[in-house]
């Protein structure tokens, strides 16, 4: 990497972790249904192969919060959780061509990822009870773990098909995009 995609990679990465700081504050910003904003901005790995590593490292900043909060278990969210952030842009850069299956990495690695170890760090805290339905999945790891996957695929469906895709369309309708691109590589245009 050169100099100009290391400073893109610390820009993405301060985005991230700003946005994600910001909506951790709010109840939709974490635990098994969650909708957040930083995620919209994972669509900057169909531009940029920076972002991968952007993402990834803002991501593993953003979560190392979850430390204060959670203790010891906010590791989980550090290593795997960045995990997912870093497979999705991975598989965002490496289908950029067709934007409509790029966007499926950030939505489907943290959908696959982040379930697995939620129940763990919420252990306790009534986020798999809805008592008025009489639902109760505290317990059930496989219920847990199934609750999250949908839970989580469609909150990432939401920011990133419905933020991100948009954002990324702004980005090249207002020419912004040759910003984040790497000289020599021209635009796609979808």
């Amino acid at each position: 990497m050169n100099a100009r995609s290391v400073a893109r990679a610390g820009v993405i990465a301060a985005v991230y972790a700003a946005l994600t700081l910001v909506v951790l504050q709010s109840p939709l910003g974490y635990g098994p249904v969650q909708f957040r904003l930083s995620e919209a901005v994972t669509v900057l790995a169909v531009l940029t192969p920076a972002a991968v590593p952007g993402l990834w490292i803002g991501s593993m900043i953003a979560n190392s919060f979850m430390l204060a909060t959670v203790g010891p278990l906010g590791l989980l969210d550090v290593v795997f959780g960045s995990l997912a952030t870093l497979l999705g842009a991975a598989w965002s850069w490496r289908f950029r061509e067709r934007t409509g299956v790029a966007l499926l990495g950030p939505v489907f690695a943290n959908a696959l990822v982040v379930p697995a170890y939620l129940p763990f760090m919420l252990k306790g805290l009534g986020v798999y009870r809805i008592p008025i339905l009489g639902i109760d999945l505290e317990g059930h790891y496989l219920a847990m773990y199934l609750f999250g996957f949908v839970a989580v695929a469609i909150g990432q469906a939401v920011v990133v098909y419905g933020l991100g895709w948009p954002l990324l369309h702004a980005l090249r309708a207002l020419k912004l995009d040759h910003l984040l691109r790497d000289e020599g590589r021209p635009a796609i245009q979808r």
